[in-house]
């Protein structure tokens, strides 16, 4: 049972002293309640070790310049002595933001909702473009594809032990084999994004796409990586949990048509950058293939489903298994998937 917020961290934001509170959502990173406060609800956070405080101020800044261009996005709230973040007797700080009403989706149940989702995104991308921030919070190497393989590569080599090490080594060396294929996208520019655009991440109401949320991931980015790990998570109904992961083009072409609604003429995305992005879609599920299959013989996976797994070994070697297989579907509709980004963006 969640042992709820320390009275000592609500009383420093007096509507929210003494307030009933309970967890929301099912994120598995940062502690999440909502908080019945005087003038309404609020969202509450303790947030994971790997987050500093500082991760709000980059939040501030970016969700003011949302809220000046007109975007609902949810905001932070100060303390009453106007702290931005509080640390708590662990040093884990904890935040507080506007609640946003909506739904989010596990999976895109429709071409229509990721539609939707394909424009609120482009709305995000065409309203930071001209932002200027330099960010206080960096996840260094969060997309430095070598640095994944070198380790999956010394878990190979130190895992040979491991009761998962012959299940783990011949889809390694598929994934080796792929990435021989990779081309270098290190030439594009770094664009303001989102940094985590799983669909889980994005607010609906009804089948319209209202607002992002999960900001902690906010910096720059390529726009094939930050758009890669969008569609590789909207576009694959079976989800991370399942190995015989696909595309779905229908999907696919809907939030790239979407997408290209909003974006096309708004001069956020260059012919080279489209082109790129089947490319980024490949190589983000061979990254996330590499991570799991690691992580398969490291047994670490800090949020593993012990309803359906028997360790963190057994769950990851399912996902890298997915996101290998993701991988060959998106290889194999290469040509569907280009010609649907060129109808959308041009280039």
């Amino acid at each position: 049972m969640d042992a709820g917020i320390p009275s000592s961290i609500l009383a420093r934001w007096g509507d929210l002293a003494e307030r009933p509170h309970r967890p929301h959502g099912s994120g598995l990173i940062n502690r999440t309640f909502l908080v019945e406060g005087r003038r309404g609800p609020v969202i509450l956070q303790r947030l994971h070790p790997v987050f500093a405080g500082v991760v709000n101020e980059d939040i501030e800044a970016v969700t003011a310049h949302l809220a000046r261009k007109g975007l609902i996005t949810p905001r932070p709230v100060r303390t009453d002595d106007g702290a931005l973040w509080v640390d708590g007797d662990d040093g884990r700080p904890w935040r507080a933001l506007t609640f946003v009403e909506g739904q989010s989706f596990d999976h895109v149940p429709s071409p229509a909702v990721a539609r939707e989702a394909g424009r609120l995104v482009a709305r995000f991308h065409v309203a930071v473009a001209d932002l200027e921030h330099e960010y206080r919070h960096v996840r260094v190497g969060v997309h430095d594809t070598k640095r994944h393989f070198a380790t999956l590569e010394k878990a190979l080599a130190e895992g040979r032990s491991h009761r998962l090490f012959g299940e783990v080594a011949p889809l390694a060396e598929r994934l080796f084999r792929a990435a021989e294929r990779l081309g270098d996208l290190g030439g594009l520019p770094q664009r303001h994004v989102h940094g985590d655009l799983k669909i889980s991440n994005l607010l609906f109401r009804g089948e319209g796409a209202v607002c992002l949320v999960d900001l902690d991931t906010l910096g720059r980015m390529i726009w094939p990586f930050e758009m890669g790990d969008a569609f590789r998570s909207w576009c694959n109904p079976r989800g991370e949990d399942e190995g015989a992961a696909a595309i779905d083009v229908a999907i696919f072409e809907a939030a790239i048509e979407g997408y290209g609604e909003v974006a096309r003429g708004a001069g956020i995305v260059t012919g080279e950058e489209a082109r790129a992005l089947v490319a980024g879609i490949g190589t983000i599920c061979l990254e996330l293939s590499s991570r799991f299959l690691a992580d398969a013989l490291n047994e670490s996976y800090f949020g593993f489903d012990a309803t359906r797994f028997a360790t963190r070994g057994d769950h990851n070697l399912v996902r890298g298994r997915g996101q290998l297989a993701l991988h060959a579907s998106v290889e194999a509709h290469r040509g569907a998937l280009e010609g649907a980004a060129r109808a959308a963006l041009g280039g």
